[in-house]
Formats: C-alpha cells, sequence, structure tokens
C-alpha cells in the first residue's frame, strides 16, 4: 500500500513540477511598448495638487475624434480639440448656474450642443441646482438659454440623431418631495 501511495504522490506532483518549471523558463517581454516620440509634443505643467471639482459629463463629436466637451461640477462647460492635451472653458459670461449635469452633441450637426444644468449624482450628493437647459449652435462659442429653470437638475440631454431640433430632456426636479417639475420633456 505504500508504494501505491508513492507513486500516486508522484503522479500527482509530476505535471505541477514540470508546469513550474516551464513558466520559469519564460521571460516575459512587456506587452505595450511605448515610443518617447509620442511624447514630444507634450509640455510638463502642474495640475495640483490642489481641489479641481468633479467632471460630471462629457461628450465626444462625431466624426472629430479630437474634440470633446466637458461638464464639470461648478466649473461650467470645457472644451478640447487635440485630445484632451488642453482645455478652453466655453460657457464663462454664458451661464448663470456652474454645474452641468449633462452635456450632448448633435450627431448630425456637431455645431449644437445642448448642456443640462444642476448635479445629479446617483450617489445622493446633489449640492448645486442648475438653471435648465442652454444651447450652442456654433461648437460652443455661444450659449443661449433654452428654459426649465426650475427642473432644478438634470439628468440626461439626448438629441435626436437626425434632427437636432428634437431633444428629450430628463429632469429630477425638487430633489425630495413632489415636484411639477420632474419628467422627461
Amino acid at each position: 500500500m505504500k508504494p501505491f501511495r508513492i507513486l500516486l504522490f508522484v503522479l500527482f506532483l509530476s505535471p505541477l513540477l514540470i508546469h513550474s518549471q516551464r513558466r520559469k523558463k519564460k521571460t516575459a517581454e512587456p506587452s505595450i511598448v511605448v515610443q518617447d516620440s509620442m511624447f514630444h509634443g507634450l509640455k510638463w505643467r502642474n495640475i495640483g495638487p490642489f481641489r479641481g471639482g468633479r467632471s460630471v459629463a462629457s461628450s465626444g463629436v462625431v466624426g472629430q475624434p479630437m474634440t470633446y466637451y466637458m461638464g464639470t461640477t461648478g466649473g461650467g462647460i470645457w472644451k478640447t480639440v487635440d485630445d484632451g492635451i488642453t482645455w478652453k472653458n466655453v460657457s464663462d459670461g454664458f451661464l448663470k448656474t456652474g454645474t452641468v449635469g449633462d452635456i450632448a452633441v448633435s450627431e448630425s450637426n456637431p455645431n449644437i450642443v445642448v448642456v443640462g444644468m444642476g448635479e445629479h449624482a446617483a450617489r445622493g450628493v446633489m449640492t448645486s441646482m442648475g438653471d435648465g437647459v442652454y444651447k450652442s449652435t456654433d461648437g460652443g462659442k455661444t450659449w443661449q438659454h433654452m428654459g426649465l429653470d426650475r427642473t432644478r437638475h438634470i439628468s440626461d440631454v439626448i438629441i435626436h440623431p437626425t434632427d437636432p431640433n428634437i431633444i428629450f430632456i430628463a429632469a429630477q426636479g425638487a430633489q425630495y418631495g413632489p415636484s411639477k417639475d420632474r419628467g422627461v420633456y
């Protein structure tokens, strides 16, 4: 019985030993190779440590892979045209409130950007109310207030894919209790 146990033990361990020896022989080459030339155009800049707020909404532009809009909590609307290397605030002087709930760019006309104002965080931190909907027809250079002032917190903006005049807005209204301003517009 004892030789059988030893044989069973050897048969059980031998595949493990062989496998571990095979693993040791392999030298892992890096799977991602980064060329130094990728960083030549970048300039180092200080980005902290200081509090910069949160980004709560973002949207890319169809057909323009390096252009994005970002909505922040308290910082308004920002735009990049170089894939995030630089950002420019495009909302200063146009918005009454600085907190963006959602942002959408029209698929059929990339100059049309619609923003719903007011923080809508799902985790319950809704500290900044908004004042409705803003629309830009010139790629974020200027903004016009479109209404829904009392909706307070807009969580979703959807622009129809072929008709940018059709826009759906999901508004939360007053955070606690009944609200006539809650719903889909």
